[in-house]
């Protein structure tokens, strides 16, 4: 099993450093608002684990493949791609669902018929940051422990 781990660490490497951070992120998620299982798969917060998915796999490329391999071209477009999402769509995505909210509860709108919608999917930028920390220093670290 760990000669399989090390023959496709490229792969393995950045799924278990998005398992991390997204573990980081219920925890710490958990600390402030209680204890729920939900918050396991919450979109936003602190650290951003798409960001450190996507760093991770920058790295491990440029580990495994080398910085001017087109591998690792692909992974630098690829991430710039995941972070954009994570950061300017999807807070695009909150502000609509912030003024669709408002015009429910302004209307005075049936709120069974129209459930309220999440106002928070996007990260902010201090998010990203940490997760493309992370992402870095935790792929890193896993290198070097599979030697």
């Amino acid at each position: 099993m760990l000669q399989f781990i090390i023959d496709h660490a490229i792969f393995i490497i950045p799924i278990v450093v998005g398992i991390i951070v997204q573990a980081i992120k219920f925890i710490l998620y958990s600390l402030k608002h209680g204890w729920d299982i939900r918050y396991m798969l919450t979109h936003g917060h602190m650290p951003s684990a798409h960001a450190a998915f996507a760093v991770s796999i920058i790295t491990s490329v440029g580990y495994f493949e080398g910085i001017d391999s087109g591998a690792f071209a692909v992974a630098i477009a690829l991430a710039f791609l995941i972070i954009d999402d994570a950061t300017r769509l999807r807070m695009h995505l909150g502000d609509q669902g912030r003024y669709l909210n408002m015009l429910v509860e302004q209307l005075n709108i049936d709120t069974e018929k129209y459930p309220r919608l999440k106002e928070r999917t996007g990260h902010r930028v201090s998010e990203v940051i940490v997760g493309v920390i992370l992402g870095f220093v935790l792929t890193l670290a896993l290198i070097q422990l599979l030697g």
